[in-house]
């Protein structure tokens, strides 16, 4: 789990510009290398402070963060996102300390990056934004890394949820367009996610690519709801119905249609259970049922005839 930016600095989410700026000078003066030669856990604390400064100072990298969070915005941001732009030189220098090599980041060529760091603050090409700081990033630039996953939200239907389906989808990636095939599998829900290996953006320095995650999405249906592995269904029957018991035709989820039994005194919002017609078990779970939601319709307007049939009924102790 990537680790807050907040947090790191010490700060609540409503932070102002001028808090977070002076959070980061009170612990870059704190962990600047200049005050810990040779300390390695300062150094990584140093880095740790100087990436969450890079991304809350920035009004719009800032807004990313609070919107996806720290690990997603980790998988969508390389260090080289990060870093562009922002000058930690300036900042530095007001401190006494030399800065980071004399040239600010937002005076670096950059190139578009694709992958996840090579080390902890390493990417693709070598890019180490502390580089001239702690002496070179070599020791990262050539290391195999796996490339970045990517996320892509796919809306279905209630029915291909439930019976599966197979889907074809578009990822633009670089320069060109990559299509794939997609297995949904019977059962699935809203807010699973689907794992296809390798269909990621490509590894960096020979390392394989990374893995595309589906987040799932069940649309709503007009006439059926579904909750857990069940299926609920609404039908209306009339007063004498409910008194009586009738038969009713329901349909189910699989386009049949089936005769089902009221029972005398039926109440409203009674549920009558058609067992085995729901959603089956995913991975091989238990299938669900289908509900019938009964509601009693009680006549507003009566015919004289009918409220005095009524009143009789009444007369009787109904």
């Amino acid at each position: 789990m990537a680790e807050d930016y907040y947090k790191i600095l010490g700060l609540e989410k409503t932070a102002s510009s001028d808090e977070i700026k002076k959070a980061y000078r009170k612990l870059a003066l704190k962990y600047h290398p200049d005050k810990n030669p040779n300390n390695k856990e300062a150094e990584e604390q140093f880095k740790k402070i100087s990436e969450a400064y890079a991304v809350l100072s920035d009004a719009e990298k800032r807004k990313q963060y609070d919107s996806f969070g720290s690990d997603t915005f980790s998988q969508r941001y390389s260090q080289e996102d990060i870093f562009r732009n922002v000058d930690l030189n300036s900042i530095l220098r007001e401190f006494g300390f030399g800065g980071m090599g004399g040239r600010s980041a937002g005076a670096r060529t950059y190139r578009t990056t694709a992958g996840r760091r090579t080390g902890p603050y390493a990417t693709q090409g070598g890019y180490d934004p502390f580089a001239e700081l702690f002496g070179g990033s070599s020791q990262y630039a050539k290391i195999p890394q796996k490339g970045q996953d990517l996320q892509y939200n796919l809306s279905i239907s209630l029915e291909e949820s439930v019976f599966g389906t197979e889907k074809k989808i578009a990822l633009q990636k670089a320069d060109k367009i990559d299509e794939i095939n997609i297995k949904i599998p019977k059962g699935i829900s809203t807010g699973k996610k689907l794992r296809v290996t390798g269909k990621g953006n490509p590894g960096i320095d020979g390392g394989p690519p990374g893995d595309l995650y589906l987040n799932i999405t069940v649309l709503p249906h007009p006439l059926f709801a579904r909750e857990g592995n069940d299926i609920y269904i609404e039908k209306t029957i009339n007063y004498t119905q409910a008194v009586l018991g009738t038969t009713i035709e329901v349909a189910t989820i699989d386009g049949s249609t089936k005769r089902i039994k009221v029972p005398p005194g039926t109440q409203n919002n009674t549920r009558i259970r058609m067992k085995g017609y729901g959603v089956p078990g995913l991975k091989g779970g238990t299938k669900g049922d289908q509900y019938v939601k009964i509601s009693v319709s009680i006549p507003k307007k009566l015919s004289e005839a009918q409220a005095n049939l009524i009143r009789s009924l009444a007369e009787e102790g109904l």
